[in-house]
């Protein structure tokens, strides 16, 4: 075993058996201390006299004495692995009553003394010096002794007996690098041991004649096995042959083998008529050549294979032989990952299969393509594959008809919208997608009766309304995309639990919680939350909750925008209703402003007086400041290339499409979030903007014309138009804008939308590039500033 591997080991053993150990003490009784990795060279002498869990381990102690420990009457679990001790006297723990765990593995023990006996549970000595086994006679009275690590260079049988009688359920038995000189083929057969694993040397050949069939042994681990000729794999295909003797032994584990593709066969086949129900194999390097040979598959008890991270150094015959073998085989468990398999035949008759595991592997999305003889296969997972068109997929399902769960995730997985077919096998109960390249599209063709759809991570921006197949739909996990809103669950009506954090959501909807009913968990945190008084619906439902339905509340849901209460929990935002109701704000002011109030309405609804009063006097005090500046001045103090006047419904598009394509030319965009300067009115600061832009876009859509801002930054670039002596105006229609959608008094919008042309958005994608290349160039001039840099993020 290598030192990485043998680390790896070693911390899950230690892990799994400390834990197991200190579920049994109470709270109030367990104390820890952890030393390990700290340059010791003793143990420390200032330890509580309260610590029942010592870890020295990776230290450089190289001796153990009464004296160290010996205040420390409560120490349950002594960890001093991987040191420099030599000598060990058991009786150092003679004060030690309560000492049930103690491992001394990875250090250079030659040498115990073991009077006084201890009832250890877990005693650790494997990864030392040891010639012979290091048993005494004394651990014949170890009756709780449920772990036992050795390690030695010889074996005798003899050296067994005191331990014959004793039940241990997990024995770990390493050989030194000089073991095989000198063997006894019997010297295991007296361990009483459930589960045995036995540690080979590195880098020896396999040429021992260990009997391995423990009488009791229910699980057999053999590591670093190495025969890199077919002749020299005869010792270890005839160790496997003699495990038929041992009817007990259900599960065996290979771990580090180094031979040829032939021997491997060999190997399973060695394995098939066994009475062994789970084998599994990892870390496999393989040489030569596969020879064209049959498999007998009859009279196996084989339930599970798993092969797990194979390195082959040669691929250059058929290898359709390999699998022909693994694809024929009559079991119902098949695992085979980590082995750069590049496809995988169809079983030639019907097949036992239940579930397949090929993930990572190099598996096409042809992998059982018309295969028709996996009726009977229930889970197939086909994880970091090189999977790309999901319609692929979807038509490989159809023949399973059985299949109830499939895991395609991490693959690079498309669909496209205008894919005629939708054939998904109607048995499919759990579908994982994630980590591809999917956008809205893939709800148009999705398994009729799934009940557990995970989506997360890729490039999704919203849910349709049109979804009407997905009843049965019970888990929704769509987090790590660019959702806008939270999805209603009237065509979801099942749905129970939804992931749907790190999305772009800034104002969710409350109806949310009115349309999905039956909804137990919800998980939509670190979302971009716009605190407005939109959002005080959604924060007083979901504030109403139970803890357990809201993953994350609320830690994981703050604010975003605006800068002042970015960061603020939203459970602590609050505005008052009387600056959210313009409606209660009426009422409060009394019949006189009322008919005030109304004359104004008239005023503004027939003639827009007010608001033009307003407007004008803004930009008469504006132009005040800048009406002696020279013109080669005013041009002289541009700084950006474009100001951007849009909805924030809208901002989706902006920030993902218009940005992006702009800003990666070096044109310089202005945005109202991040170029707006603090303490400045609104008005003044649009202004500024609109002076220092060469160019004014406006993103034209139904959101648009309901937003008021909107209107006032339109204003004033239609003045801006007139005063300069260029056409500094573009309009980008985003959404076709009905006529009768645009407010009367909106009478700039609907005079330049019937005099002046614009750019339109359009729906396919084969005219982006077009659209993108016609905005460039409009608004495409060398600012006289530009040799200056620009912080985009002034505020």
């Amino acid at each position: 075993m290598t030192g990485k591997n043998s680390s790896l080991f070693r911390f899950v053993i230690i892990l799994v058996l400390v834990v197991k150990i200190k579920i049994q003490l109470s709270d109030e009784s367990e104390f820890l201390v952890d030393r390990s990795n700290t340059g010791l060279t003793h143990i420390p002498k200032e330890l509580s006299l309260e610590t029942t869990t010592l870890d020295v381990s990776q230290n450089y102690i190289s001796e153990l004495q009464t004296s160290d420990i010996l205040s420390l009457s409560k120490l349950r679990i002594l960890i001093i692995s991987h040191n420099r001790i030599q000598y060990l006297d058991i009786s150092v723990f003679r004060f030690n009553q309560e000492l049930e765990y103690l491992d001394l593995s990875h250090n250079k023990l030659r040498t115990i003394s073991c009077h006084p006996a201890m009832n250890f549970k877990h005693l650790d000595l494997s990864f030392n010096m040891f010639e012979a086994l290091p048993i005494c006679k004394e651990f014949g009275s170890m009756s709780q002794l449920k772990f036992l690590g050795l390690s030695a260079t010889q074996l005798e049988k003899s050296r067994v007996q005191p331990i014959a009688h004793l039940n241990i359920s997990k024995i770990l038995l390493v050989l030194g690098e000089t073991y095989g000189e000198k063997e006894d083929p019997e010297s295991l057969q007296d361990f009483n041991t459930d589960s045995l694993h036995i540690v080979f040397p590195v880098k020896k050949v396999f040429h021992f004649i260990l009997d391995m069939s423990v009488s009791t042994a229910i699980s057999l681990e053999l590591s670093n096995i190495k025969c890199v000729l077919d002749s020299e794999c005869s010792y270890f295909l005839s160790a496997l042959v003699k495990l038929q003797n041992n009817p007990r032994l259900l599960n065996l584990t290979l771990n580090n083998i180094e031979t040829t593709w032939n021997s491997f066969i060999n190997i399973l086949q060695s394995v098939w008529p066994t009475t062994i129900e789970y084998f599994s194999i990892s870390n496999v390097k393989l040489q030569d050549r596969l020879d064209l040979r049959n498999f007998n598959y009859s009279h196996t008890s084989l339930k599970a294979l798993s092969i797990h991270q194979v390195v082959s150094d040669v691929f250059n015959f058929p290898q359709s032989n390999i699998y022909k073998i693994f694809s024929n085989m009559n079991i119902q468990n098949v695992t085979v990952s980590g082995t750069h398999m590049i496809h995988m035949l169809c079983p030639s008759q019907i097949s036992p299969f239940l579930h397949l595991d090929f993930s990572n592997n190099l598996l096409t999305d042809m992998v059982f393509k018309d295969c028709g003889n996996l009726i009977e296969l229930k889970t197939l997972s086909l994880q970091m594959n090189q999977l790309k068109k999901l319609a692929n997929i979807i038509h490989m399902t159809a023949e399973m008809k059985s299949l109830q769960q499939l895991d395609v995730s991490q693959n690079s997985l498309r669909y496209e919208e205008d894919e005629k077919t939708c054939s998904w096998t109607k048995s499919l109960l759990s579908l994982n997608m994630s980590s591809n390249i999917l956008t809205d599209s893939v709800f148009s063709c999705l398994p009729p009766k799934v009940k557990v759809l995970d989506l997360h991570n890729n490039r999704i921006m919203n849910i349709p309304k049109d979804v009407t197949h997905l009843e049965a739909l019970q888990e929704l996990n769509v987090a790590f995309n660019s959702l806008a809103d939270l999805p209603g669950c009237g065509t979801f009506s099942s749905l129970s639990v939804l992931i749907i954090d790190h999305n772009s959501i800034s104002h969710p909807s409350a109806d949310f919680f009115q349309s999905c009913q039956k909804m137990k968990s919800i998980q939509a945190g670190s979302n971009p939350f716009q605190c407005t008084c939109e959002l005080r619906d959604f924060i007083q439902h979901i504030g109403q909750l139970p803890s357990e339905v809201v993953e994350g509340w609320p830690d994981a849901y703050k604010c975003d925008y605006p800068e002042s209460y970015k960061g603020t929990p939203l459970k602590d935002f609050h505005v008052s209703p009387l600056s959210c109701n313009t409606g209660l704000l009426i009422v409060t002011i009394g019949v006189v402003v009322l008919v005030l109030a109304g004359s104004a309405t008239v005023l503004c609804r027939y003639l827009d007086l007010p608001w033009y009063l307003r407007m004008v006097c803004q930009w008469a005090q504006t132009r005040h400041r800048t009406r002696n500046v020279p013109l080669e001045e005013l041009q002289s103090t541009l700084q950006f290339h474009a100001f951007i006047s849009y909805s924030g419904h809208d901002s989706t598009w902006v920030k993902s499409e218009l940005l992006p394509n702009l800003e990666k030319e070096d044109i310089r965009i202005c945005l109202h979030e991040r170029n707006f300067v603090p303490g400045k009115s609104i008005v003044e600061n649009i202004i500024n903007c609109i002076e220092k832009s060469y160019k004014s876009i406006f993103v034209l859509s139904p959101n648009f014309v309901q937003s008021e801002w909107c209107h006032y930054e339109l204003y004033f670039a239609h003045h801006n138009l007139f005063h300069k002596a260029f056409d500094n105006l573009i309009l980008i229609l985003l959404e076709p804008i009905p006529q009768y959608s645009i407010p009367s008094n909106y009478h700039k919008l609907r005079t330049l939308m019937a005099q002046r042309t614009y750019l339109e958005w359009p729906m396919e994608k084969s005219k982006h590039g077009l659209f993108w290349a016609n905005l460039r160039a409009a608004i495409r001039i060398k600012l006289m500033a530009q040799g200056k840099e620009i912080n985009h993020t002034q505020s």
